[in-house]
């Protein structure tokens, strides 16, 4: 998939879907139907193939890996005993179980992985890994070992610009081990894609500026909105004068003495002010006696030295071995190594925004990031490593795959570690992803798993104004337009005219929260006063929009440096670490945050909504046709009504000027109360520490 300006989309590598057994829309996904010794792995071929355009078959000599996942036991029990341990007034309510409890009671059997573990080696594959739960058996073979184990084709296919590989049918296995067989992945190659997104979009140029040195740690302006403004924009050949008035976006860069950088950025002190965290580590809850899990592909090789300059810039607590830990779940075979250079450095720069955020918001709690195994497609068993090694009690995941392209057998198995998560008393964060309701890309309107499990917690993603004094102007949900309405510098800015919105020219919707109903899940009984009958996203939110981003310090290329940055990646470790603040107070693990949530009091969020300002941008142009007069909507697309924050932006990057809009993201809109940008709304600091944690 390729944006309208030929920029790949953040979430193209991945897609999935996922299921929860007993609030299932597709029943029989991932169900193996038995005939004899013949069991069909029904649900075990990603959505996005009948989307896809078939090339031939895969390169049979080629070696991949794949992951059997097992039946558990008594399963059908499962989704009650959880359930109870949510339940206020049950006689199990927060009786967490132990992993071993869990593993004697659930667990697939010893047996069990043995009759897999023997088909698979029967078969030419040669078995590389089990969970220590019992959960999985991995195996690797050549293409031609695979498709004849369980009699399937994999073929190449092309897909919105991009090839892969996939299995063009359900799986089939004819031996009794298929009956332990649940799921398979591995037999296509698309992973989950990290949810960051830099300042400089859409221009294309870096935010990156090598850190030389640091002003009082002062590196971007946290004035993201000055005071508003008319500029004219004329042109003699043909002759055009363009007029536009409305509130600035960033700083004038005909006098930025700073370089090329982004209009604006703000660091760990700003937000505490902001979101009321002073008050938090005030009252001594700063995550001390906690461990933030962080789960991650690739790797970064390095994230100890840039965490450690953050903490030291920012003054938080030192980084280093004796509270940040590095893990990578079993199974390697490629040891991380990733192919093309892009991808990898995308992941860099998710660890280093994970890491560095989750311990701004609580910088006493330890960090321990867990590497998936070898890529994108196996960071579910970087969780269930997480969660079998209980590592801590809140997991950070900021990362997605889009829940209608997918293999729907593969993550009803996501779901059960989640699920697993939730008995022993873990909560277990997603970023709801970054391209609204995807309907931009796609014919169809879905949203981002796993954050749509009924065992995750959701975070949404705000757009964000801070005052001089760093308290909150405005916020709303984030979503952001461009039209352009100027040339660049050197052009000497002849107005566009008409304006271009067009998205053939990368304009239009640039990227904005994830969230909606889910196509897949049940509504869940805490979202029982929503709408509809599914599975509702997101929950919660934080900071996302990247151009109210927050800055990180990392290694590119060899030099050190900052950036400004945002994304529902952002959103997601800020929550985590609220929730391990949380979390000393109560003590140990509170569990799923996303049924808590909504049994809050209103003092716990601060509820965001659209934003309107009196100074929305108007303009007019007058050319040999007369003049045409625009309002704000008209300049970012009728589509998106009224309600939203307007701009005129002059990039810093390209130097072309902009009307750029917050608050507009697809069909997605903030309201009153819970709505589908947001959630139900950001954390009030100490009120919702105290309510969640009383």
């Amino acid at each position: 998939m390729v944006s309208r300006s030929g920029t790949p989309r953040r979430w193209l590598v991945p897609f999935a879907t996922a299921a929860l057994t007993g609030a299932l829309v597709l029943s029989a996904a991932g169900a193996a139907s038995a005939t004899s010794s013949s069991y069909r792995i029904s649900g075990n071929t990603p959505g996005f193939v009948k989307h896809a355009t078939l090339l031939g078959l895969y390169d049979q000599s080629a070696t991949i890996t794949a992951t059997l996942w097992l039946k558990l036991q008594n399963e059908s029990k499962l989704d009650a005993t959880v359930a109870a341990l949510y339940q206020k007034g049950s006689a199990s309510y927060h009786n967490w179980y132990s992993q071993g409890s869990f593993d004697a009671t659930f667990s697939p059997t010893s047996q069990a992985v043995k009759a897999v573990s023997n088909f698979a080696t029967a078969h030419g594959l040669k078995v590389i890994a089990v969970a220590e739960n019992n959960f999985y058996v991995k195996v690797s073979g050549t293409v031609s070992a695979i498709e004849k184990a369980f009699h399937t084709t994999i073929d190449r296919y092309s897909f919105n610009g991009q090839i892969q590989r996939s299995n063009n049918a359900d799986p089939t296995i004819t031996d009794t081990a298929g009956g332990n067989i649940a799921a398979i992945s591995g037999l296509d190659d698309f992973g989950f894609s990290p949810t960051n997104v830099p300042a400089s979009m859409p221009d294309g140029s870096t935010t990156f500026r090598p850190l030389t040195k640091s002003p009082n740690g002062f590196f971007f302006s946290p004035e993201c909105f000055r005071a508003p403004e008319t500029d004219v924009f004329t042109s003699s050949s043909p002759s055009v004068t363009a007029t536009y008035t409305g509130n600035r976006y960033g700083q004038d860069i005909t006098n930025n003495t700073l370089g090329n950088l982004p209009p604006c950025g703000y660091q760990p002190s700003e937000l505490y002010t902001a979101y009321g965290m002073n008050d938090v580590f005030g009252a001594g809850y700063d995550g001390t006696g906690q461990t933030i899990v962080i789960t991650d592909a690739f790797g970064s090789p390095t994230i100890r030295t840039d965490a450690e300059v953050f903490s030291q810039l920012y003054g938080l607590p030192d980084l280093t071995a004796d509270n940040f830990s590095i893990y990578r779940a079993p199974g390697a075979v490629n040891s991380g190594v990733c192919n093309p250079r892009g991808l990898c450095n995308n992941w860099q720069t998710e660890i280093t925004l994970d890491v560095e955020w989750a311990h701004a918001m609580a910088p006493g709690a330890k960090i321990a990031l867990v590497i998936g195994p070898n890529n994108t497609a196996d960071l579910d068993e970087a969780i269930n490593y997480a969660v079998v090694h209980h590592l801590g009690n809140v997991i950070s995941n900021s990362w997605a795959s889009v829940e209608g392209l997918g293999n729907p057998a593969q993550f009803i198995r996501d779901n059960r570690i989640l699920e697993m998560a939730a008995a022993e008393g873990m909560d277990v964060n997603f970023s709801s992803g970054d391209d609204g309701d995807y309907s931009h890309v796609l014919p169809f309107k879905t949203v981002s798993f796993p954050a749509s499990s009924p065992f995750a917690t959701s975070v949404g993603g705000t757009s964000l104004a801070l005052n001089s004094d760093n308290t909150i102007d405005w916020q709303t949900g984030w979503g952001n337009n461009l039209t352009r309405i100027a040339g660049t510098n050197a052009q000497g800015n002849p107005p566009i005219d008409p304006p271009n919105m067009s998205p053939a020219s990368g304009l239009g919707f640039q990227f904005g929260a994830g969230g909606g109903p889910s196509l897949t899940f049940a509504k869940p009984s805490w979202q029982a006063s929503l709408p509809g009958a599914k599975r509702q996203t997101p929950d919660v939110s934080f900071l996302a929009d990247p151009f109210t981003g927050v800055e990180i310090i990392e290694t590119v290329d060899g030099s050190l440096g900052v950036a400004v940055i945002g994304g529902t990646s952002l959103a997601a470790p800020m929550f985590s670490g609220l929730m391990a603040d949380a979390s000393e107070k109560h003590g140990g693990g509170l569990g799923q945050a996303a049924p808590l949530l909504y049994g809050l009091s209103g003092a716990a969020f601060a509820d965001v909504q659209q934003v309107t300002s009196a100074d929305d941008v108007t303009g007019s142009i007058t050319d040999t046709g007369g003049t045409t007069n625009y309002s704000a909507s008209d300049l970012v697309g009728p589509e998106n009504g009224a309600g939203f924050y307007s701009a005129i932006y002059n990039s810093p990057f390209s130097t072309r000027w902009f009307v750029i809009s917050f608050g507009t993201d697809t069909s997605l809109k903030a309201a009153s109360g819970w709505d589908n940008v947001t959630g139900l709304g950001t954390p009030n600091g100490l009120s919702f520490v105290n309510d969640i944690a009383p």
